[in-house]
């Protein structure tokens, strides 16, 4: 129960990661803000953190409109009279070749996973620092953000841009007291990548991830939740990668 009653936004957090990332929450105690776009996925993920002994809110919420954002900043202060705790996990990768990718899937990507990021931070941010709360703001990254792929070059660029993104806000946050930190995963079995994840891929991933091959979205609970603890409270503009090996695996 490291989170009895701090109160935590998880953006993207109807399934996958997010949806993890605020059930673990949830089980700590805490009250999440479920803030995404599905709105049926969203009140049942609001109603299983309350399940497991959180009390859970969902808001709807799409990261890369201002409005939505701040709407959703102030529905939280409403409800629980406070903010902790913001992580960035709203994100979206559709597979496109280079050579033919329309810039206008280009610019939706980066909105989402990089303007997106920048927009929930700031708002959060801004909240922290006008009340003195020493505020914990972690993303969630990609392996991605270190490595390229053929299908995603919109994706491992915004993903690379929250890395910096990452450690510029440390610089100018660490004075408050706010840390900001990224988690990193590597191959994560999510909706976003079922449809390309094939027995060969899954194979390939098997093969060369020295832990378990692809993960599941709770492998990355832990890490989110320990840079939300008070056990973090000394790292700030840090990347933890959560990948099972695989990137330091070129043999």
């Amino acid at each position: 129960m490291r989170f009895k009653d701090k109160v935590v936004i998880v953006t993207g957090s109807a399934r996958g990661i997010g949806q993890a990332i605020a059930l673990g929450f949830g089980k700590e105690g805490a009250h999440v803000v479920i803030a995404d776009i599905r709105q049926d996925q969203g009140l049942e993920t609001a109603q299983r953190v309350t399940e497991t002994g959180g009390q859970g809110l969902f808001v709807l919420t799409d990261v890369s409109v201002k409005a939505d954002v701040e709407a959703m900043v102030q529905k939280t202060l409403d409800t629980f009279g406070t903010l902790d705790v913001l992580v960035n996990n709203a994100g979206i990768c559709p597979f496109h070749d280079f050579l033919t990718m329309p810039e206008e899937l280009w610019e939706r990507v980066l909105d989402v996973n990089l303007k997106g990021n920048f927009l929930c931070s700031q708002a959060v941010a801004k909240v922290m620092v006008s009340r003195g709360i020493r505020g914990r703001i972690i993303s969630v990254g990609s392996i991605s953000s270190m490595v390229g792929g053929a299908q995603q070059a919109h994706y491992c660029a915004s993903k690379a841009g929250i890395n910096l993104l990452i450690a510029s806000m440390a610089i100018s946050l660490g004075p408050y007291g706010i840390t900001c930190n990224a988690v990193l995963p590597g191959p994560i079995a999510t909706d976003i990548n079922r449809a390309d994840l094939t027995p060969e891929k899954r194979e390939y991933f098997r093969q060369r991830t020295p832990i378990k091959g692809i993960g599941d979205p709770e492998d990355l609970i832990g890490p989110v939740l320990f840079f939300a603890s008070e056990d973090a409270a000394y790292c700030s503009g840090a990347r933890l990668v959560v990948d099972g090996g695989i990137v330091v695996n070129f043999q």
